[in-house]
């Protein structure tokens, strides 16, 4: 299982799409209570001033700033330095919500550069990933060292635990972590992946008994046919970690690989560099303890019209099936004259389950763009309820019947991947991309689900009940 040689283009096999939008695929099981979407609060966390380092509150994608254990809900966040220069001109904060509204309990004192993900254990224990610099202060870039800190929720005044994840070797890790932090909840396990350089990311597998017991590397996987043959480095993951098995999906994170596009768009903006998002790649580990992963899989891309692919969100259901959310835009319409004219412009927020390796269905739960409509998806999450229900709450905007929109939709899936009717969330402001208290980072199903999100410079938190 050599995980960076092999790659099964399943996105050719999967090119169909079922076209759904906002339209009911099934009928929820006798004696479920139906889907009725009330909000429950919608308020400011904290405010934040611009990093300018190439990072922001919600650079760490596909893991989530929220938790929530019972009537605990606890979020980080980031403090620009005003007078430190980036690219490591942040502080990580904590905060937590009590009665009266948020509290910060929490700042730290080792600069960074991108926000730390969070997880939470089922006796409350909230951990929190950081990545402090080792650099001096007037210096751009350089090391930095891993770290975890662990919060006891009944004593957040106090100090944390603070826990160095074991690696393999040395790893010259930087404030360019583009890390994962995930979480089993209930077993009382994390995963933490942290990428280096272009070639392959860093592992550490942090077991029940408190021991970073494993570690390890997940090679990218290699392109051959680019006009520079090279890795795909993969970023933004959205990784689930359930007994000791590792499930990941990220997308392609790479300066423009083709010379005659690298070339047109650096007339178009004067840049050397165009990085591209455009490959959806999949492998998962049967036991991360042994290191191993299966051969990577290509789920979607668009790479033929330079589109764009972004990952939202994982979900192992107890069947066995993997469930993968990912928006996509057909193409880059700057190339578009000049390079594949007859290409149509299409916008969609798409839904894989997969099985075995391969993919069983792919729906599109929402598509828009030329002779289809004038919607566009935005930020996705899944989420699972308390009786084992799986939710897609989801961010939508543009024009129907006349009226141009923009909300929060929330429908539910079935366990083969049919969606339900979408029913409007009326957030006073939309959360248009957003963090939530999902399963792969510990938190327990609930039938109420936790957002934070940014609006401009202020970073908000919404809570809104299923049924």
């Amino acid at each position: 299982m050599n995980s960076h040689l092999t790659i099964h283009r399943l996105a050719a096999k999967a090119s169909f799409v079922l076209p759904l939008v906002l339209l009911s695929a099934f009928t929820a099981a006798a004696g479920d209570p139906p889907l009725d979407p009330r909000i429950l609060a919608e308020e400011e966390v904290y405010q934040f001033e611009p990093m300018d380092n190439g990072s922001g509150p919600m650079w760490c994608r596909g893991n989530t700033c929220i938790v929530r254990k019972g009537d605990i809900v606890a979020a980080s966040g980031l403090e620009t330095i005003q007078d430190a220069s980036p690219l490591n001109n942040c502080l990580p904060l904590l905060f937590v919500r009590e009665p009266q509204g948020w509290r910060r309990v929490f700042r730290g004192e080792g600069r960074t550069r991108e926000p730390g993900p969070l997880a939470v254990f089922q006796d409350g224990r909230i951990f929190y990933s950081t990545n402090p610099t080792l650099t001096e202060p007037n210096a751009y870039n350089g090391p930095a060292r891993p770290t975890v800190l662990e919060f006891d929720p009944g004593r957040f005044d106090q100090a944390p635990k603070v826990h160095l994840p074991q690696w393999a070797g040395e790893p010259p890790f930087s404030e360019h972590s583009y890390r994962t932090f995930v979480a089993d909840g209930s077993r009382g396990e994390l995963f933490l992946l942290q990428n280096i350089g272009y070639a392959h990311a860093e592992w550490s597998f942090r077991d029940s008994q408190g021991k970073w017991s494993a570690q390890g590397q997940l090679k990218w996987p290699f392109e051959p046919d680019y006009s520079k043959p090279q890795p795909v480095r993969l970023c933004y993951p959205a990784v689930a970690l359930q007994n000791r098995r590792v499930f990941f999906a990220g997308v392609s994170d790479i300066v423009e690989p083709y010379d005659e596009w690298r070339e047109y768009k650096y007339e178009i903006t004067g840049r050397k560099w165009d990085y591209d998002f455009r490959r959806l790649f999949f492998t998962w580990s049967d036991d991360i303890t042994s290191g191993q992963f299966h051969d990577w899989i290509e789920i979607s891309s668009r790479d033929a019209t330079a589109g764009w692919i972004t990952p939202w969100d994982l979900y192992v259901h107890p069947g066995g099936d993997i469930f993968v959310l990912w928006t996509e835009r057909a193409l880059d319409e700057r190339l578009r004259a000049k390079f594949f004219p007859d290409a149509k412009q299409r916008y969609s927020l798409e839904l894989a389950v997969l099985r075995g390796g391969e993919i069983k269905q792919r729906t599109a739960i929402l598509e828009g763009g030329e002779g289809l409509s004038d919607i566009q998806p935005g930020g996705a999450r899944l989420h699972v309820s308390s009786d084992g229900r799986l939710f897609v709450i989801y961010y939508a905007s543009g024009v129907k019947e006349g009226e141009r929109f923009a909300s929060n939709f929330i429908a539910e899936i079935d366990a083969g991947g049919a969606i339900g009717q979408s029913h409007k969330v009326s957030f006073e402001i939309p959360f248009q991309n957003f963090f939530t208290n999902t399963i792969r980072a510990g938190n327990p199903p609930s039938n109420s689900i936790d957002l934070l999100g940014q609006h401009g410079q202020t970073m908000r938190y919404g809570r809104v009940k299923l049924y």
